[in-house]
């Protein structure tokens, strides 16, 4: 299958027009089930990232999306809702194709969370105010919020859609300009979302699409003394670069970062529903998802039952073609993230780990397929407990009190979700507050909604997506005094 595009397969989209770079550069795009290439896009050099910020520039001081009203910018945005439902098959089928990603995944939690990103904060857009301050000595004061400018959103490769949406939904809300660069690896979707935004109404320039490397692509972004405010979701390793280029232009950023979650189970959980969360936690989007569980802590008299339950249960679930209806596990996403998994494996080996089921590849069509992984008895220093994984790939140790548990939690640099399963309310809120996280579950794992605000603590970055603080996070605030004498 070979991705087109109605005005041009794997082009940029800059100014509202298909270009080729000016280098005339292209890239490979991989399908991950069977490591061939399917199509090729453009890579991006630094001359036409200045033609896109140029771009996204002059659409914003042409006010022609800025100055519009909040409802109209809101309409515009329900309409590009509407036109992702309505290309709902087109568009699942390209995101599974790009990430490897479960077909029945794709609609049921990529599309529609796109879907409902774009109606929830063309909603919100109308509810962009400011408010009277009292203020003594017969003076008038109110403040006005207003848009920023040109954003530059720079996005991962494991949630394509959703993590671009979740960022450009908000941002056209408040009425800036959007100059996008999407992960070199999966580029496909932000291409096929410029011609849905141009259909829904979105002016030309408002918003722009440079697909190519971090290094040259990316890194021109970040240095744009045109660009206004970065929006970033990656690793913690790049996203402390990003925000050091950010902070030398004074630009604000927000800052998504790695993840590394501890879901624990305390004695009082059910247990039939804790298995389904934590398998869940760790295998959604083949492990490759920065609030996943990949850490399980149990209590102690619970352990050896829920490493045997999980030894049974894992083995069972589905693993192989994307395309497939019945498939939950798919491939990753390249060759490089599985040989990353791979290497940690093998460090837990080398450490005399317990491989409790998993741990080799799964030979299917050429593709990146890992087994899902369950590993117990590691020490909690282990590089493979404390860093990032991203793959299938679970971790499990004892506790024996619910402090221990949440020190366990906490001692990992990362600070991006959390999770515990107990019937004991008291006890749910109360390790709630003690967890070091943007984000806690309580029986179950990956609730999110657009309503609800995440982003992370330490070295899992800053800022919120999500929720009317996002929305706050690509405005700016002016005060106006007026004397009444």
């Amino acid at each position: 299958m070979t991705t087109t595009f109605e005005n041009g397969p794997g082009r940029l989209f800059i100014g509202g027009q298909w270009r080729d770079a000016a280098d005339g550069a292209r890239t490979d795009v991989v399908d991950p089930s069977t490591g061939q290439v399917v199509t090729t896009v453009a890579e991006a050099g630094a001359a036409d990232v200045d033609d896109a910020v140029r771009a996204a520039r002059a659409a914003f001081d042409s006010g022609a999306w800025s100055r519009l009203s909040g409802r109209e910018r809101g309409r515009v945005l329900h309409r590009v809702a509407q036109l992702i439902r309505e290309n709902a098959d087109d568009i699942a089928a390209l995101e599974s194709q790009d990430v490897g990603k479960p077909i029945t995944l794709c609609h049921a939690v990529d599309v529609t969370n796109a879907a409902n990103d774009y109606e929830y904060y063309a909603s919100l857009a109308w509810t962009l105010d400011g408010g009277h301050r009292d203020v003594p000595m017969n003076r008038l004061a109110y403040t006005k919020r207003g848009p920023i400018g040109v954003v530059g959103a720079i996005t991962p490769f494991n949630f394509p859609l959703i993590l671009a949406g979740s960022k450009i939904a908000p941002a056209l809300a408040a009425g800036n300009t959007v100059v996008h660069k999407p992960a070199e690896e999966t580029p496909l979707s932000a291409l096929y979302m410029a011609e849905l935004l141009k259909r829904a109404g979105v002016p030309d320039g408002v918003y722009n699409v440079v697909t190519g490397t971090g290094p040259v692509a990316g890194e021109a972004l970040l240095r744009h003394p045109g660009v206004d405010k970065i929006a970033f979701t990656g690793s913690t390793a790049v996203g402390r670069h990003a925000a050091s280029v950010a902070g030398e232009g004074l630009k604000p950023v927000t800052m998504e970062l790695g993840g590394n979650a501890a879901h624990i189970v305390f004695e009082d959980a059910d247990i039939e529903k804790a298995v389904g969360a934590i398998i869940k936690g760790f295998v959604f989007n083949t492990g490759q998802f920065c609030m996943g569980g990949p850490r399980l802590l149990v209590a102690r008299p619970l352990y050896e039952t829920v490493v045997g339950i999980l030894a049974d249960a894992v083995p069972g679930v589905p693993v192989g073609d994307p395309r497939q209806p019945e498939t939950v596990v798919g491939p990753m996403a390249g060759e490089r993230h599985l040989r990353k998994v791979e290497e940690y494996v093998e460090l837990a080996r080398k450490e005399g780990a317990r491989i409790v089921c998993g741990g080799e590849r799964l030979d299917l069509n050429g593709g990146f397929y890992y087994k899902p992984t369950v590993i117990a008895d590691l020490a909690n220093d282990s590089r493979v407990v404390q860093e990032e994984v991203f793959g299938p790939v679970l971790t499990v140790q004892p506790f024996d009190t619910e402090d221990e548990a949440v020190a366990l939690a906490n001692s990992t640099p990362y600070g991006l979700a959390s999770g515990l399963q107990t019937t004991d309310l008291a006890r749910a809120h109360r390790v709630a507050d003690q967890l070091e996280a943007g984000i806690v579950w309580i029986n179950d794992w990956a609730m999110l909604d657009p309503a609800v605000p995440f982003g992370g603590v330490k070295s899992s970055g800053f800022g919120r997506e999500y929720g009317p603080e996002a929305l706050e996070s690509y405005t700016k605030v002016k005060s106006v005094v007026v004397s009444l004498d």
